[in-house]
């Protein structure tokens, strides 16, 4: 009786978080930019107020909403078998609370993941939250770092809602359409992610575009270049690489490799250089590997060869761990010898003991 239950329990709630039901129909999101349309910048990136409505919110569960900008194609809903970077995709971003600003999340109220949450609350079923949209073209990767171009003015793009942390909720998941246009003229341009939204690796500039352009700054120097500090090119350390030349404004994203390690999205400052930092894996072989940086409004691709050295700390290390064991092993070895040698005693002494009887 006590299965049948908590069996009927389980299906209740399967069925209230992945059906379909009127409370999905009743989600709604609109977007607004600063003059209050759906609508972002062809050339530069636009910083967007989304606002849900109508959202179910469970008190004290596990994850809430995501909040990105995208594309969607077919049946691209997680809970009806959807799949990012397939089905759905949307621009990378990291998930810490202090990322770029083109992932948001917004937690349920009394979630145990609450701590992580940019978007806000989700309270009563709504929210409202602002999202970077870096511009008509960006490049995004599935779980398996494969790497896919986005281009909004091919495509239909728009602001996406999905449930958060692996969650799959039919009734919180929503695409919202928005169009690109010329919206931001030169002088007003807008440069994201700001100073304090920059997320740690993206080095932001201290002047913003238009300043720079008005003080005679270049915003653009000679061809587009990487360089690697070759003393962080190390086993199991993090690799810090810079560059020049790029396009203002746009974003780039930096693999190492064949999708061995991935940093990015980072958005490109004023004069046209970007700076980051990318984790080499412990795994990585010592010798000569590739780190290719590259954009995405403008397709400028960059490759850099450098040399990554072995970690010898971790070499110390295994030598000394290695060396540890050898008089623990003899140790072990001693014991076992002495326990079967006294085993043989007794076994000997029994055999002995019944002679005797008998």
């Amino acid at each position: 009786m006590r299965t049948l239950i908590t069996t009927a329990a389980a299906a209740l709630v399967a069925a209230l978080l992945l059906a379909p039901s009127a409370a999905q129909a009743d989600s709604r999101v609109t977007v607004r930019n600063d003059f209050g349309r759906a609508e972002a910048d062809t050339t530069y990136s636009t910083k967007i107020t989304v606002t849900g409505s109508g959202f179910q919110s469970i008190r004290n569960a596990h994850g809430g909403v995501y909040v990105a900008f995208g594309t969607v194609s077919g049946t691209w809903r997680p809970s009806q078998g959807g799949v990012t970077g397939k089905n759905y995709r949307y621009v990378p971003d990291s998930e810490t609370r202090s990322n770029q600003g083109f992932l948001r999340y917004v937690a349920y109220p009394g979630s145990d993941t609450a701590a992580s949450a940019n978007g806000g609350t989700l309270k009563g079923g709504g929210f409202s939250t602002t999202l970077t949209i870096p511009g008509p073209v960006f490049k995004t990767y599935d779980r398996d770092n494969k790497i896919t171009t986005v281009d909004c003015r091919k495509v239909r793009c728009g602001v996406i809602t999905f449930g958060a942390h692996g969650i799959k909720n039919a009734n919180n998941e929503t695409f919202t359409p928005v169009t690109f246009k010329k919206i931001i003229t030169s002088g007003a341009a807008q440069q994201a992610p700001a100073a304090d939204e920059a997320a740690p690796g993206a080095v932001a500039d201290e002047e913003s575009a238009p300043e720079a352009a008005a003080k005679g700054a270049p915003a653009k120097k000679g061809r587009p270049a990487v360089r690697v500090d070759q003393r962080t090119a190390v086993q199991g350390r993090v690799l810090a690489f810079s560059g020049t030349g790029f396009t203002p404004g746009e974003q780039v994203l930096a693999i190492l490799d064949d999708g061995a390690a991935a940093a990015g999205p980072i958005v490109v400052g004023a004069r046209g250089d970007v700076a980051a930092v990318i984790q080499i894996p412990a795994s990585a072989k010592a010798g000569t590997h590739t780190l290719r940086v590259s954009a995405t409004t403008s397709g400028t691709e960059v490759e850099r060869n450098f040399a990554i050295a072995p970690d010898t700390s971790l070499a110390a290390a295994t030598d000394e761990e290695t060396t540890d064991w050898v008089p623990w092993a003899a140790a072990a070895a001693a014991a076992v010898i002495l326990l079967l040698s006294l085993v043989l005693a007794v076994v000997r002494l029994r055999r002995i003991r019944a002679g005797r009887a008998a």
